[in-house]
This record gives structure tokens, sequence and C-alpha cells, in this order.
């Protein structure tokens, strides 16, 4: 399991405080991580920052 503890997580400021968040943490210039934010030691996915862009670009259409 990946270590996140030095991690700096963050979420949309329009998720306000549901619970129902996706948090995102970058990790250096390469990868991106994503976890859910109710239950954030249930593990995190990690991708490339190209595929992270392609991504949010998909979303932005």
């Amino acid at each position: 399991m990946r270590d996140t503890s030095a991690a700096r997580w963050k979420k949309s400021s329009r998720s306000m405080n549901q619970g129902a968040c996706v948090e995102v943490a970058f990790v250096g210039e390469v990868q991106v991580m994503m976890r859910d934010s109710k239950a954030p030691d249930a593990g995190v996915l990690v991708v490339d920052r190209r595929r992270w862009a392609e991504f949010v670009a998909k979303l932005s259409k």
C-alpha cells in the first residue's frame, strides 16, 4: 500500500461538507492520487498526470 501520510490532499471548493467527495493529491511531476473523502484509509487510485489531464478535459466538455 502506498504511503500517503505526506500527501497534501485537496477537494473541490464546491463539495461543501457533505462528505461525498473525491480528494486529489499531486505526487511530484508524474502522478496523481485520488481517494474517497468518506474512507481515506480505504486505498488510493494512482494515475499519471497525462491520464489525469485527459480525465479532467473530458469532464469539462
